[in-house]
């Protein structure tokens, strides 16, 4: 069976960006999380132990994020591994990450990645 966890609208300060007042001041970005294992175990016995906890995805990606990065497709690889690593039955993880208002001479709402990485 396949399911997916869903964390959806993260909101995280962090210091990311290849101009260096980027990595200095820092922004708002926004994570979407899709981790795809199988808890049809939890389905049954409504414990925990039969899936992963969201609170614990959440403190990888929050772990992560807080380490500065020119790159957001490097943060997001970086965040996509801790998590196939860091958890037992993840088969693959979804990620985008958006930067608010980023520096690029427009008006935008957000601009950003999205990866999807496979477990091996």
């Amino acid at each position: 069976m396949e399911n997916k966890i869903v964390i959806e609208g993260l909101r995280l300060y962090a210091f990311h960006g290849v101009m260096e007042q980027e990595r200095t001041i820092g922004a708002y970005f926004i994570v979407d999380a899709e981790v795809t294992t199988d808890f049809s175990v939890a389905m049954h016995t409504d414990e925990l132990i039969g899936t992963i906890s969201y609170a614990d995805i959440f403190e990888t990606i929050k772990k992560e994020m807080a380490i500065p990065s020119k790159l957001i497709e490097h943060v997001g690889g970086r965040i996509a591994k801790a998590i196939i690593e860091g958890f037992p039955g993840v088969s693959a993880v979804k990620l985008k990450i958006l930067k608010e208002n980023p520096p690029m001479g427009a008006d935008c709402r957000g601009a950003g990645i999205e990866i999807t990485l496979k477990n091996k």
